[in-house]
């Protein structure tokens, strides 16, 4: 009979693509890793990895049977989830991802009461892309996702946060600096400083900036908010930032936030789970417990 283990023996040579890094991954040793999986392969009756010198990789059959193997290993920890959730919903580990232009500004302001309201849950942060993160919750990876929400991910279930309105930010000698009630069509004309492609609030930003009839700044792209902060500071042009990034802020004094009138650009954020999740009380909590940690920081 086939074993869990060995399955999660497959997957791991896949993701590393070496027998030592995979042993290590699945706390065993090498030997016991790679016998195993010789064992698997004599009862399939298939070549599953191709072993080379420096290199291993999985043979065709292999790759076929990997996705088959994380399939069954996602079932398994549903399962096992399902049963801790109705012995207590409210114990265990949660794994919570985030994108790297929100968590460090949400996750000082939610943390406490989350942890408060939910002191038998032990929460594991995750920091990625978006993609990434979207990857990883269909996998079983990850429990709980909270980010701005896209049309694309109408296959898991959502639940809207808040509002976070986008900002402009300026050098403080910058005719926009001192502008009475700034609006998008301020911005027709202007060349804006973005993050690089794959994150989400390149595209949501832009678009509010598009519509007012600004250009992208081709010449530089950030690789996060930080980047684009000091790029501004340094008068290298004008960006959109999420407002909590500008809350607390202790960067360059050169820097001006300005709040637009209405209609004002916003990026709704919310928290997305797989369909029929086991553990909805706790979801619940969480969900009322960000909504009440924001609604005192973003009105």
């Amino acid at each position: 009979m086939i074993k869990l283990r060995d399955l999660e023996y497959l997957d791991a040579i896949d993701q590393h693509r070496h027998f030592g890094h995979a042993a290590q991954a699945c706390f065993v040793s090498q030997p016991t890793l790679s016998g195993q999986l010789m064992k698997l392969e004599q009862q399939l009756g298939l070549q599953l990895v191709e072993r080379h010198r420096g290199n291993v990789m999985l043979t065709p059959a292999g790759e076929k049977l990997v996705e088959q193997a994380r399939k069954v290993l996602r079932a398994a920890d549903e399962f096992e989830s399902s049963a801790k959730a109705l012995l207590d919903p409210f114990a265990g580990d949660l794994h919570l991802g985030l994108i790297p232009t929100l968590a460090p500004y949400l996750l000082p302001h939610i943390m406490a009461d989350l942890n408060s309201q939910l002191p038998r849950i032990n929460f594991f942060l995750h920091e990625n892309k978006t993609d990434v993160l979207l990857q990883q919750l269909h996998e079983g990876k990850l429990d709980v996702l909270i980010l701005p929400y896209l049309t694309e991910m109408s296959n898991f279930e959502s639940y809207h946060l808040f509002n976070e309105p986008l900002v402009l930010a300026t050098q403080k000698d910058d005719a926009l600096a001192d502008k009475a009630n700034l609006s998008l069509s301020d911005l027709h004309g202007k060349r804006i400083l973005t993050l690089e492609d794959g994150h989400c609030l390149k595209d949501q930003a832009m678009g509010y900036c598009f519509a007012a009839g600004a250009k992208e700044d081709t010449s530089f792209q950030g690789t996060s908010l930080e980047t684009l902060r000091h790029m501004v500071a340094s008068g290298m042009g004008i960006t959109m930032l999420p407002a909590l990034a500008t809350i607390n802020n202790l960067a360059n004094e050169q820097i001006c936030y300005q709040h637009f009138v209405e209609p004002k650009p916003v990026r709704g954020i919310s928290l997305l789970i797989r369909s029929n999740y086991s553990r909805m009380q706790c979801v619940r909590t969480i969900v009322s417990s960000v909504r009440k940690s924001v609604s005192s920081v973003l009105p």
